[in-house]
Protein backbone atom coordinates (compact mmCIF):
# COMPACT_ATOMS: atom_id res chain seq x y z
CA UNK A 1 0.00 0.00 0.00
CA UNK A 2 1.13 3.62 -1.33
CA UNK A 3 1.16 6.30 1.74
CA UNK A 4 0.90 8.50 -1.49
CA UNK A 5 -1.55 7.33 -3.18
CA UNK A 6 -3.56 6.89 -0.16
CA UNK A 7 -3.16 10.42 0.80
CA UNK A 8 -4.18 11.76 -2.21
CA UNK A 9 -7.43 9.71 -2.43
CA UNK A 10 -7.77 11.44 0.79
CA UNK A 11 -7.11 14.69 -0.15
CA UNK A 12 -9.61 14.10 -3.53
CA UNK A 13 -12.32 12.69 -1.22
CA UNK A 14 -12.09 15.41 1.31
CA UNK A 15 -11.99 18.23 -1.57
CA UNK A 16 -15.36 16.92 -2.86
CA UNK A 17 -16.95 16.80 -0.13
CA UNK A 18 -15.79 20.07 0.91
CA UNK A 19 -17.06 21.27 -3.16
CA UNK A 20 -20.28 19.26 -2.68
CA UNK A 21 -20.99 20.90 0.54
CA UNK A 22 -20.41 24.10 -0.28
CA UNK A 23 -22.15 23.69 -3.37
CA UNK A 24 -25.47 21.84 -2.25
CA UNK A 25 -25.34 21.95 1.72
CA UNK A 26 -23.75 25.33 2.71
CA UNK A 27 -25.93 27.86 0.78
CA UNK A 28 -28.96 26.54 1.79
CA UNK A 29 -27.78 26.34 5.38
CA UNK A 30 -26.47 29.76 5.26
CA UNK A 31 -29.90 31.10 3.36
CA UNK A 32 -31.42 29.93 6.64
CA UNK A 33 -29.35 31.19 9.38
CA UNK A 34 -29.78 34.51 7.38
CA UNK A 35 -33.39 33.97 7.70
CA UNK A 36 -33.28 33.02 11.25
CA UNK A 37 -31.25 35.99 12.24
CA UNK A 38 -33.56 38.32 10.63
CA UNK A 39 -36.69 36.51 12.50
CA UNK A 40 -34.54 37.13 15.58
CA UNK A 41 -34.24 40.38 14.72
CA UNK A 42 -37.71 41.34 13.47
CA UNK A 43 -38.58 39.96 17.05
CA UNK A 44 -36.13 42.46 18.73
CA UNK A 45 -37.51 45.40 17.21
CA UNK A 46 -40.97 43.86 18.06
CA UNK A 47 -40.39 43.51 21.79
CA UNK A 48 -38.26 47.19 21.52
CA UNK A 49 -41.69 48.79 19.96
CA UNK A 50 -44.00 46.89 22.62
CA UNK A 51 -41.77 47.81 25.33
CA UNK A 52 -42.27 52.01 23.88
CA UNK A 53 -46.12 51.08 23.26
CA UNK A 54 -46.40 49.97 26.89
CA UNK A 55 -44.59 53.07 28.33
CA UNK A 56 -46.95 54.78 26.07
CA UNK A 57 -50.12 53.17 27.54
CA UNK A 58 -49.28 53.55 31.06
CA UNK A 59 -48.51 56.96 30.58
CA UNK A 60 -52.11 57.34 29.09
CA UNK A 61 -53.35 55.38 31.69
CA UNK A 62 -52.16 57.47 34.06
CA UNK A 63 -53.03 60.66 32.68
CA UNK A 64 -56.71 59.25 32.62
CA UNK A 65 -56.57 58.33 35.76
CA UNK A 66 -55.73 62.28 36.71
CA UNK A 67 -58.25 63.72 34.57
CA UNK A 68 -60.94 60.83 36.30
CA UNK A 69 -59.48 61.96 39.78
CA UNK A 70 -59.55 65.86 38.96
CA UNK A 71 -62.88 64.80 37.91
CA UNK A 72 -64.53 62.69 40.55
CA UNK A 73 -63.24 65.75 42.78
CA UNK A 74 -65.21 68.24 40.82
CA UNK A 75 -67.75 66.13 41.54
CA UNK A 76 -67.21 65.54 44.85
CA UNK A 77 -67.10 69.36 45.61
CA UNK A 78 -70.23 70.29 43.50
CA UNK A 79 -72.24 67.49 45.74
CA UNK A 80 -70.78 69.32 48.71
CA UNK A 81 -71.96 72.53 47.47
CA UNK A 82 -75.54 71.42 46.70
CA UNK A 83 -75.87 69.76 50.10
CA UNK A 84 -74.64 72.74 51.63
CA UNK A 85 -77.43 75.03 49.51
CA UNK A 86 -79.69 72.31 50.48
CA UNK A 87 -79.36 72.72 53.86
CA UNK A 88 -79.27 76.26 53.67
CA UNK A 89 -82.74 76.76 51.56
CA UNK A 90 -84.47 73.80 54.18
CA UNK A 91 -83.19 76.71 57.22
CA UNK A 92 -84.83 79.29 55.56
CA UNK A 93 -87.82 77.46 54.59
CA UNK A 94 -88.17 76.05 58.60
CA UNK A 95 -87.33 79.78 59.58
CA UNK A 96 -90.20 81.00 57.06
CA UNK A 97 -92.26 78.16 58.37
CA UNK A 98 -91.61 78.85 62.08
CA UNK A 99 -92.12 82.73 61.40
CA UNK A 100 -95.73 81.63 60.21
CA UNK A 101 -96.40 79.71 63.04
CA UNK A 102 -95.31 82.22 65.15
CA UNK A 103 -97.99 84.99 63.37
CA UNK A 104 -100.42 82.23 63.20
CA UNK A 105 -99.79 82.22 67.43
CA UNK A 106 -99.93 85.85 67.64
CA UNK A 107 -103.29 86.28 65.59
CA UNK A 108 -105.38 83.28 67.70
CA UNK A 109 -103.66 84.68 70.90
CA UNK A 110 -104.76 88.16 70.44
CA UNK A 111 -108.25 86.64 69.29
CA UNK A 112 -108.77 84.53 72.12
CA UNK A 113 -107.61 88.10 74.05
CA UNK A 114 -109.72 89.91 72.53
CA UNK A 115 -112.73 86.99 72.88
CA UNK A 116 -111.96 86.98 77.26
CA UNK A 117 -111.70 91.15 77.25
CA UNK A 118 -115.38 90.83 75.47
CA UNK A 119 -116.32 88.13 77.97
CA UNK A 120 -114.79 90.36 80.87
CA UNK A 121 -116.71 93.24 79.54
CA UNK A 122 -120.22 91.59 79.58
CA UNK A 123 -119.45 90.06 82.89
CA UNK A 124 -118.23 93.31 84.16
CA UNK A 125 -121.48 95.03 82.54
CA UNK A 126 -123.59 92.34 84.52
CA UNK A 127 -121.94 92.79 87.63
CA UNK A 128 -122.50 96.53 87.27
CA UNK A 129 -126.04 96.04 86.84
CA UNK A 130 -126.25 93.32 89.39
CA UNK A 131 -124.30 96.20 91.70
CA UNK A 132 -126.70 98.96 90.58
CA UNK A 133 -129.79 97.10 91.62
CA UNK A 134 -128.25 96.32 95.03
CA UNK A 135 -127.63 99.44 95.50
CA UNK A 136 -131.02 100.91 94.10
CA UNK A 137 -133.04 98.38 96.51
CA UNK A 138 -130.72 99.09 98.97
CA UNK A 139 -131.08 102.62 101.31
CA UNK A 140 -128.33 105.03 100.43
CA UNK A 141 -127.02 104.18 103.89
CA UNK A 142 -122.83 105.09 103.25
CA UNK A 143 -121.57 102.09 105.56
CA UNK A 144 -123.63 99.81 103.21
CA UNK A 145 -122.87 101.16 100.28
CA UNK A 146 -119.54 101.43 100.97
CA UNK A 147 -119.57 97.37 101.84
CA UNK A 148 -121.26 96.90 98.35
CA UNK A 149 -119.08 98.14 96.56
CA UNK A 150 -116.25 96.71 98.19
CA UNK A 151 -118.09 93.33 97.50
CA UNK A 152 -118.41 94.31 94.25
CA UNK A 153 -114.65 95.02 93.63
CA UNK A 154 -113.92 91.53 95.23
CA UNK A 155 -116.42 89.86 92.68
CA UNK A 156 -114.84 91.86 89.58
Amino acid sequence: MNMNLTLIGQSLAFLLFVWTCAKFIWPPLITAMRERQATIAQGLEKAVKAEQDLEQAQQRAGEELDKAKDEARQIIEQARARATQMIEEAKDDARREGERQKEAARAEIEQEANRLKDALRSQVAALAVVGAERVLEATVDQDKHAELLNKLAAEL
